[in-house]
């Protein structure tokens, strides 16, 4: 594709104005992320509880929070509730997995990759908690 039509396209999407499409491209890593890492967008991020106790959303064992590779959640792939201090949790994961994209690092490469929600369990005053691992799923790095 031509690279001003895919500009376009992408300003488009982002529903910028032309003011604004300057702004984004002048800054070099935001650049960089769109046009340098077209991977990422075709790979999951995956959260999967793997402890749950107490849990007001109902999460389980083996649920899964789906995310595209922009980490935009896939609602109809995932529990009908989710919990709000659940998916916060999910914030620093998903912002190390796009940095190993933008560094061309292997995202599935995961170093801290369990997570849990804010609850801090009933045991220390809180409802429950949720335990859960973040990881991705797709094609491998070109």
């Amino acid at each position: 594709m031509d690279k001003e039509k895919f500009w376009k396209r992408f300003q488009e999407h982002m529903d910028y104005t032309d003011e604004e499409m300057k702004i984004f491209r002048a800054d070099p890593a935001k650049v960089k992320m769109v046009t340098e890492t077209p991977h990422f967008v075709k790979c999951r991020i995956i959260a999967e509880v793997i402890e749950s106790q107490g849990c007001h959303a109902q999460h389980r064992v083996g649920d899964k929070i789906i995310m595209d590779g922009n980490g935009q959640v896939i609602t109809r792939e995932c529990p009908e509730k989710m919990c709000v201090f659940a998916l916060a949790a999910l914030q620093t994961p998903v912002n190390q997995i796009y940095e190993r994209f933008l560094n061309h690092a292997d995202p599935k490469h995961e170093r801290s990759n369990t997570v849990q929600c804010s609850d801090i369990g009933l045991e220390k005053g809180g409802w429950g908690k949720v335990l859960m691992k973040v990881y991705v799923e797709g094609p491998e790095l070109e």
